[in-house]
């Protein structure tokens, strides 16, 4: 069985080093948090989930969910553990305090998020796509709507779901078709039928939640006719206590490559009795709170099952003996070397080494501007975080999943034939993480989005603010010649994404096509970059705490050296992207359909 070893070293030095979020007291409900509480926090959640969470993560897989007589039952053991997580109050940990919540910052709350997916990302997605319900239901119900579900969805008694892909509409949400019809006192009847719908059914929890996007018999054609209601599984009286079953099941499960343990299900709604969350077709808006949550949600999955691959890879290739070193014996005691001396043993391992700590300072980097966006007394400064974590929000969701996914395949091919059978774990985590380059709109659709609404949707304004956090960055360090290595990567992407949006926004007001041919290696460019950006700031960190005089030298003399490694072997990457997107853009708008056949 894979063995998993929290990061908390990597925690404390994003969170109090890096951001210094400690420090941040103008936020909102941080002057109530200092490094003791969180460090205590992360501890009690890396506990929990490398003591119940991992053992049924193996088990979980090979045993699945069931669907029995019309209801789902989840692996054996998860029942057990859900309720040890709601005892424990880990669903609490971010949600408003006035509902039950413990009201901590996202910033520690994703690493939280982390660990639990490193674990287990089966059963991490049962709670994970309550908060999301969560929050569409605290930013854009009323107060009634509130009061009837809050409370239940934040200590995790109940959980929740989100209704939105429909078999024949996929990502186009304004093909949808199920529809919703005044029931009186004002409740609406909902049918349709939804496929891919994660925490569907299962034995949990008494009661779930249900999000469903609907259409309104008067609503406007496309997304602009979408409302967004809550419909609970078992109907909830005004008391607050169960009622009778409501009319929705789950028709079948998903037979899908991965995940296993939570239960992705088509659901039908036959008139099920439902409520309206916001104002009449304005769903898309609400349930866009939904998505966004879940989409770092997503982009943590990506980071976290990459670091435990990346765990089990360096153990083994510490252990498995195979061939001797190119220059020599290495352990003359042993009748081969251990393979963690092979060149490209090591490339594989520092690349996803370098990806893992870089994509974790971003994800911090990701929370805190979140933070900033609901939690800062000056709204000027909140929307503009609010901003920055809208541009970056595709990067951490495509980006993140895409290079998490990679470096989950590394870690499996440092196994060799082993990493190819489940015992070992690295084949269930190269399948359940596939999925997260999927759901929540591909990867694809995030690079499009990125491209075509963050990026030529305000002309480049908010890429020219983190830009300019780049280029003050780079001035601020330049005369120190330690961080030389650490600027010249940075200020090598960064010349090359300035190139690509160029390239992009003058072509793309001649051939709009552009965009979507060249989305893809552009979102590469920036996460490549970004991830620079996170390096640079960490090695000027970590260099401070040298001179410092600081005794944990190894920690940071490793950081300098993978920040080292980082700028050798990533930002070098983005040359060819950008090439790649000036040579072939324009041909793959030029195609036409008979291109494509076979010849």
């Amino acid at each position: 069985m894979p063995t998993y070893q929290a990061p908390l070293r990597d925690y404390q030095f994003v969170l109090n080093e890096l951001l210094n979020i400690y420090q941040r007291t103008e936020l909102k409900g941080f002057d109530e948090i200092d490094a003791d509480l969180g460090d205590a926090i992360l501890q009690g959640v890396a506990d929990f989930t490398t003591e119940i969470m991992l053992p049924l993560n193996g088990s979980g897989d090979v045993e699945g969910c069931k669907l029995v007589d019309g209801k789902v039952i989840a692996p054996k053991g998860f029942a057990d553990a859900y309720q040890q997580y709601v005892d424990n109050g880990w669903a609490t940990l971010t949600c408003d305090p006035e509902y039950g919540g413990q009201g901590l910052p996202e910033s520690i709350g994703v690493f939280a998020t982390e660990m639990k997916t490193a674990t287990n990302m089966a059963f991490a997605m049962y709670p994970g796509l309550t908060h999301g319900a969560y929050a569409a239901i605290h930013a854009h119900g009323s107060d009634a709507l509130k009061q009837k579900y809050l409370e239940k969805l934040v200590s995790g008694e109940w959980t929740g779901t989100m209704n939105l892909t429909e078999s024949h509409a996929g990502t186009d949400l304004a093909l949808l078709r199920t529809k919703a019809v005044e029931a009186g006192e004002g409740l609406f009847a909902i049918s349709g039928e939804k496929t891919f719908i994660s925490s569907g059914d299962h034995d949990l929890t008494e009661n779930i939640v249900h999000l469903v996007l609907a259409r309104l018999p008067d609503a406007p054609e496309g997304v602009k006719g979408i409302s967004l209601f809550a419909v609970p599984k078992i109907m909830v009286n005004p008391d607050g206590s169960l009622g009778e079953a409501n009319s929705l099941c789950a028709a079948a499960l998903e037979h899908k490559m991965g995940i296993h343990g939570n239960s992705t299900c088509v659901m039908n709604f036959d008139a099920a009795i439902g409520e309206l969350i916001g104002e009449p077709h304005q769903g898309l808006r609400a349930m866009f709170t939904m998505m966004n949550q879940a989409r770092l949600g997503v982009g943590v999955q990506g980071l976290g099952v990459s670091e435990i691959a990346y765990q089990n890879a360096l153990a083994y290739a510490k252990d498995r003996i195979q061939g001797r070193g190119l220059s020599g014996v290495k352990d003359a005691q042993q009748a081969a070397d251990p393979i963690l001396v092979h060149g490209d043993v090591r490339r594989m391992l520092m690349a996803q080494k370098s990806f893992n700590e870089g994509a974790r300072a971003l994800i911090g980097q990701q929370a805190l501007w979140l933070d900033e966006a609901e939690r800062h007394p000056d709204a000027d400064k909140a929307k503009a975080a609010n901003k920055l974590a809208a541009l970056f929000t595709p990067i951490v969701k495509g980006f993140i999943t895409d290079r998490g996914f990679n470096a989950c395949v590394d870690a499996q091919q440092v196994f060799g034939g082993h990493g190819y059978i489940h015992e070992w774990g690295m084949e269930q985590f190269v399948r359940d993480i596939r999925i997260a380059m999927l759901y929540e709109g591909t990867n694809g659709v995030q690079a499009l989005d990125l491209v075509g609404r963050k990026l030529m949707g305000d002309k480049g304004a908010t890429l020219m603010v983190w830009s300019d956090m780049v280029k003050t960055l780079i001035g601020e360090n330049m005369a120190n010649d330690a961080m030389k290595p650490y600027l010249t990567g940075l200020m090598d992407a960064s010349g090359d994404l300035e190139k690509a949006t160029q390239f992009m926004a003058v072509n793309a007001a001649k051939n709009p096509d552009i965009l979507g041919a060249g989305s893809m290696p552009y979102m590469q460019i920036l996460g490549i970059t970004v991830l620079a950006w996170m390096w640079t700031r960490s090695a000027a960190t970590a260099l401070a705490a040298l001179e410092s005089g600081t005794e944990d030298t190894a920690f940071y003399e490793g950081k300098l050296k993978t920040a080292q490694f980082y700028m050798g072997y990533w930002t070098v990457q983005t040359r060819s992207l950008r090439k790649q997107i000036e040579s072939s853009s324009e041909l793959l708008t030029q195609l036409v359909e008979a291109d494509f056949d076979l010849n």
